[in-house]
């Protein structure tokens, strides 16, 4: 990561369109600790960091490793 450059922090709408999962999902995933934490950006606004998100993305199994 740059370090001249603060982490980029994604909103729910941003996260589900990266990870195709619903928002049930996210928050029953988060719940059970297998999904990233979110962040607080503001009095009533989270987000997650970009680089979390990225990480569980490359973290889930290919196709190939469930045949």
């Amino acid at each position: 990561m740059d370090r001249d450059k603060p982490p980029s922090i994604l909103r729910l709408p941003q996260v589900r369109d990266l990870t195709g999962l619903s928002r049930s999902t996210i928050y029953r995933k988060m719940a059970k600790g297998e999904f990233p934490d979110q962040v607080q950006i503001g009095e009533r606004a989270v987000g997650w960091k970009a680089v979390d998100i990225a990480a569980w993305i490359e973290s889930r199994p290919t196709v190939s490793q469930w045949e």
